[in-house]
């Protein structure tokens, strides 16, 4: 039978009220009779319900977090990040995959709500302005983590994607490089369409660099998109000596079908990829890499949606962690 906080009560000879006010850390009870109720509840062995704790206290001490892909290395050390602060702060996560489907996060997000949590990170590819209208409707604070949202409504946590893809690339003109591929995801997502092709193309055009949309190749993050795209510049007639590419992923993609193909890397084509996951290191020849922080910038998130739970001063709402290249053997 489940020991209730009315057992507790009894047991303890004190009322209902004074076994809650000692779960819920109330000041305004006597040291021995906090005591007392302690030792009754850990020798019952109660378990305080914690629906009901948030029915009485309007808090629920959980946090939804809507993620795109839990399967990717990318996401899953976000999540990380995300749990080491949450549990720091006494806070549970309640995890949900989307799919990066706008109808299932747009439903999840509804899910999480009804959950009662206190707050929720969320990421997705593609912030439209459906997911702003909704997420500015809910009654508890919600932070972006690796996902833009251009008007800045909402508060988030990245890096800065056009600089970051400027860099990568300015850094490959600096070394000799002219013919320059570029391996992205869906343009319709902002990071994709409004960062990483800016930062691209400014580098080229400040460098003189004519720019040439057959070395741009859209993929969709995966491994297999990678080989698609290098198989696609390759066919061209003045074939890119660089690439850089979006993800990871799609970089081993990049590095296995150069070499498929017979093209030593970095030798014959230097290649830069982005994020900075364990695969970086998993690959021969090991991949340079702009390195996104996915676990601070997770980390960072949770930290923020913890300030905005508890009324805490914050001061900014936008938060930009800074990126490095890490270079490895896939470029010289």
């Amino acid at each position: 039978m489940n020991v209730t906080i009315y057992d507790v009560a009894r047991e303890a000879n004190v009322s209902m009220a004074t076994v809650s006010r000692v779960v819920n850390g109330n000041p305004n009870v006597k040291p021995s009779t906090r005591k007392k109720v302690l030792e009754t509840i850990e020798r019952l062995g109660y378990r305080p319900n914690a629906v009901a704790r948030g029915l009485a206290s309007k808090k629920t001490t959980t946090v939804g977090v809507i993620i795109p892909d839990i399967s990717s290395i990318f996401h899953a050390e976000l999540a990380r990040g995300i749990e080491d602060i949450a549990t720091m702060y006494k806070y549970n996560i309640i995890l949900s995959n989307s799919d990066q489907n706008k109808d299932k996060e747009l439903h999840l997000l509804n899910t999480m709500l009804g959950k009662q949590v206190d707050g929720i990170v969320f990421m997705s590819g593609n912030v439209t302005e459906e997911h702003v209208e909704e997420l500015k409707k809910s009654p508890v604070p919600i932070v972006l983590a690796a996902s833009i949202e251009s008007s800045g409504q909402i508060p988030s946590v990245n890096i800065d994607y056009g600089q970051a893809a400027y860099d990568a690339v300015q850094h490959l003109i600096e070394k000799g490089h002219r013919n320059i591929g570029f391996v992205t995801g869906p343009m319709e997502e902002p990071i994709n369409q409004e960062k990483h092709m800016h930062g691209y193309r400014k580098a080229l055009a400040e460098a003189d660099i004519e720019y040439n949309e057959e070395y741009v190749v859209i993929g969709d993050y995966t491994y297999d998109s990678g080989i698609e795209a290098i198989d696609k510049l390759l066919e061209e007639s003045e074939k890119p000596t660089a690439v850089f590419v979006g993800t990871d992923e799609m970089a081993l993609g990049v590095i296995h079908g150069a070499q498929d193909k017979g093209y030593h890397v970095p030798n014959d084509i230097e290649i830069i990829g982005f994020d900075n996951t364990k695969l970086a290191t998993m690959v021969r020849p090991q991949l340079s890499t702009v390195v996104q922080p996915m676990y601070d910038i997770g980390a960072v998130a949770m930290r923020l949606l913890t300030k905005y739970m508890n009324k805490e001063e914050v001061d900014s709402h936008i938060v930009q962690l800074p990126h490095r290249i890490e270079f490895r053997n896939s470029t010289k």
